[in-house]
């Protein structure tokens, strides 16, 4: 008798979880993953990280590309971006006592960031920091200067003695690119498929845009960029 009412009452509690999990499945469905595209523009403050030192100030330079974003959770995702990009270096003079003179090196890559996506806040308004690795490909470098750096040595009152100047006619020599990029920002989301996303971000480089053997000048001659961009996603999933 006893056996019979134990398998009756697993019998019932089998058929109660049977009904339940469906809901329970639902409810952790809640939130479906998402697919969205979206262009971006925005602006760079860039200077490099040169070793021995180089007298310098942030030049600046415009950043703009495609980006896709794929979330998964309700707080965690991954984006994609193939952006061109303007970094670089501006010389301070002011520093060598010599303002007349002025030199900035503008280094336009294309440039590929995978970040780890994370975001919290509402339906409307959600904050987010993303992380992740970035390569990039040289695609020209140009310089702005007002005087001739290629035979800088002959010209009367320019800086030298102490001051780096090697840089000033040195081709770049390796055009690939690497680095870590994090930034923060927020996103307002205009309606159920389209937002405008506002980032701060920043870009470490661990490449040498200079040879750097034991026989080379530069030790170090690393890309360091701030961007602040605009960006405007579309869910198409």
């Amino acid at each position: 008798m006893a056996g019979k009412v134990f398998r009756m009452i697993v019998g019932r509690v089998l058929v109660a979880l049977a009904l339940l999990l469906p809901v329970s499945v639902m409810a952790q469905r809640e939130y479906s993953p998402n697919f969205s595209i979206g262009g971006k523009a925005g602006a760079t403050l860039s200077r490099m990280s040169f070793s021995p030192e180089v007298h310098q100030k942030f030049t600046q330079g415009l950043t703009m590309g495609l980006a896709c974003r794929y979330t998964e959770e309700k707080i965690f995702g991954l984006i994609g971006e193939i952006n061109v990009t303007q970094r670089g270096w501006a010389e301070d003079f002011a520093k060598d006592e010599a303002p007349e003179f002025s030199y900035s090196r503008t280094l336009t890559y294309v440039s590929i960031p995978v970040m780890t996506h994370i975001y919290f806040g509402s339906q409307k308004f959600r904050g987010f920091f993303n992380l992740g690795p970035e390569v990039g490909f040289l695609l020209g470098s140009s310089i702005d200067a007002n005087f001739d750096y290629d035979n800088y040595k002959n010209i009367p009152n320019f800086p030298q003695g102490s001051r780096t100047n090697e840089q000033l006619a040195m081709a770049v020599d390796r055009k690939f690119d690497y680095g870590i990029v994090g930034g923060a920002g927020m996103e307002i989301v205009i309606k159920r498929r389209h937002s405008i996303m506002l980032e701060g971000r920043y870009y470490f480089g661990l490449g040498n845009i200079f040879k750097d053997s034991k026989r080379d000048f530069f030790a170090a001659s690393r890309n360091n960029s701030i961007e602040i961009s605009l960006k405007y996603m579309i869910r198409v999933k």
